[in-house]
């Protein structure tokens, strides 16, 4: 806002009204609550009319306010875009959510950690309200070994080895892009290993030959990965992880409507 919002200074100070929210196509809803919360930090009283997570259809209100003008148009392009940018992502998971399950119904779809600098909470959010897996949070979640760290520790085994020997609370993640580096972390105790950039033939193949040695182990491919080959990767996998959830999203669109 700064020294103040120039446009709407010129509407009478007292001047009150009644608006809403609505949407233009039909979503997940996701972001209502930071709307809401945006509303209440300017004093004006909402009433949502719709929960994060439901599916929502074209030209349903989901937020009413009242209040001073000056405030609710204060706020307005703040909450639209936390709602288009939330909602868009929670309804691209729920799609691919519900296509990866008709192949696997135990699959888990998550996202990565391609996030926008300053938001990415709120992606990671909007991907769970979508039904996935946000993964990690913060680097202090998890420990994953990714080719930059195996090369600096010289071998995936010693890798592990350290990985193990830092923290006993934290799972370790090795990603590997062929079977053999594969097999070489889940032999030298890795929780979960990546199947990266692999064709969905190689990681159908990889899958199986490593649940047949460790019956135990979580697999996960990721790399490359879309809508259009999700249900590929989907039967032999017990996690698809793309970070096309939160960098290729299209928003939805949403309109604030004073009366």
């Amino acid at each position: 806002i700064g020294y103040g919002d120039l446009s709407s200074n010129i509407i009478p100070k007292g001047k009150a009204g009644e608006g809403r929210i609505f949407v233009k196509q039909d979503c997940t809803l996701a972001g209502i609550e930071e709307a809401s919360g945006i509303f209440g930090i300017l004093g004006v009283p909402v009433l949502p009319l719709a929960q994060d997570g439901q599916g929502i259809r074209t030209g349903e209100t989901v937020l009413k306010l009242k209040g001073g003008i000056r405030r609710i148009l204060a706020g307005e392009r703040v909450a639209l875009n936390i709602l288009s940018r939330m909602s868009g992502i929670a309804t691209l998971v729920r799609s691919l959510v519900e296509r990866a399950n008709e192949v696997n119904p135990n699959i888990r779809i998550a996202c990565t950690r391609k996030t926008t600098p300053g938001f990415g909470f709120f992606e990671k959010k909007a991907v769970i309200l979508g039904g996935g897996d946000p993964h990690r949070f913060r680097l202090d979640d998890a420990i994953i070994l990714k080719d930059n760290h195996l090369r600096s520790m010289g071998s995936i085994a010693e890798g592990v080895r350290e990985a193990k020997r830092s923290s006993f609370t934290k799972k370790v993640e090795v990603e590997a892009e062929a079977l053999k580096g594969a097999m070489e972390a889940a032999e030298a105790g890795a929780d979960i290993v990546m199947l990266d950039n692999m064709s969905p033939r190689q990681a159908a193949e990889s899958c199986k030959k490593l649940k047949e040695r460790f019956p135990g182990i979580i697999l996960e491919v990721s790399g490359g990965i879309t809508p259009d080959n999700i249900s590929e990767y989907a039967e032999s996998a017990d996690v698809i992880s793309l970070g096309y959830l939160t960098h290729s999203y299209r928003s939805v669109d949403f309109s604030l409507e004073l009366d």
